[in-house]
C-alpha cells in the first residue's frame, strides 16, 4: 500500500498566495511545491509530476488559461483546480481545461471539498517519444540560401515562434524561446515529399548531431 503523500503543485505569481497556500497544504499533509507562472510549473512538472495542479487563471509569461491547456493535452492524469478572484461560484469557468475551480478568497475548507469531489476521469496518456526526434517542418522557400523563417511549434509549452531557416545540415537543434526546452527539427521544401518513416528513424539517431557540426544553433 502506498502511504506517500499526495503530490500538489499550486501555481500563482503573488508570493503571499503561494506561500499561505503551501503552508496550509503542507500542514494538512500534502507534499506541496510552488511555481510563480505557467513556465515555471511547466518546468517543475518536467522534474516531477504531481497528483494535483492548482492554478491561478491570469498570471504573466504564461497564464493559468494557458498552462492548464497544455497539461490536459501533455499530462492528462493530473487532477487539476483552476482558481481565481475573477470568477465566482463552483462551476468551472468556460473554456477553462479543469477539472474543478476554487474562487479566492473561499475558505481553505472549501478548496478540501472542491479537491474531495473531483471526477476521477480516465483519460488517455500520450505515448512518450525521443526527445531528439525531430519535427518535420516544412518550408516554403525554394532558395536554401534566402534568409527565410519557419515557424516551430515547441513540443513541451505547445507555443509557436518564428524561426531562421537553416541551410547546409538536414537537422538542427534550438531551444523553445518560452520554456527553453531543447528543440531538435528538420526542414524539407513544400515541393517535396515528406520522407520516408525508414529516413526519419535514420535521421532521428543522436549519431547524426555531431558535436563538430557547426550550424547547429542553441
Amino acid at each position: 500500500m502506498n502511504n506517500s503523500p499526495p503530490t500538489l503543485l499550486i501555481v500563482d505569481d503573488d508570493p503571499s498566495i503561494r506561500l499561505s497556500l503551501s503552508h496550509v497544504m503542507s500542514e494538512i499533509g500534502y507534499c506541496v511545491r510552488s511555481a510563480e507562472d505557467g513556465l515555471s510549473a511547466l518546468r517543475e512538472i518536467q522534474n516531477e509530476v504531481p497528483e494535483l495542479l492548482l492554478s491561478d487563471l491570469n498570471m504573466p509569461n504564461m497564464s493559468g488559461f494557458e498552462l492548464l491547456s497544455v497539461v490536459r493535452r501533455r499530462f492528462p492524469a493530473i487532477r487539476t483546480i483552476a482558481m481565481s478572484g475573477s470568477f465566482s461560484g463552483d462551476e468551472v469557468p468556460s473554456g477553462v481545461a479543469a477539472d474543478g475551480f476554487y474562487q479566492k478568497g473561499c475558505s481553505i475548507a472549501a478548496l478540501l471539498r472542491i479537491i474531495t469531489l473531483l471526477p476521477n476521469v480516465e483519460r488517455p496518456v500520450p505515448r512518450p517519444s525521443n526527445p531528439e526526434t525531430p519535427l518535420w517542418i516544412r518550408s516554403d522557400a525554394h532558395d536554401p540560401s534566402s534568409d527565410g523563417y519557419i515557424t516551430i511549434t515547441c513540443p513541451e509549452c505547445l507555443r509557436s515562434f518564428p524561426l531562421a531557416l537553416g541551410t547546409d545540415y538536414p537537422q538542427h537543434k534550438t531551444v523553445c524561446i518560452y520554456c527553453q526546452s531543447p528543440i531538435y527539427y528538420a526542414v524539407f521544401q513544400a515541393d517535396d515529399e515528406m520522407p520516408s518513416l525508414s529516413f526519419q528513424l535514420k535521421t532521428a539517431a543522436p549519431k547524426l548531431f555531431p558535436p563538430s557540426a557547426s550550424n547547429l544553433s542553441y
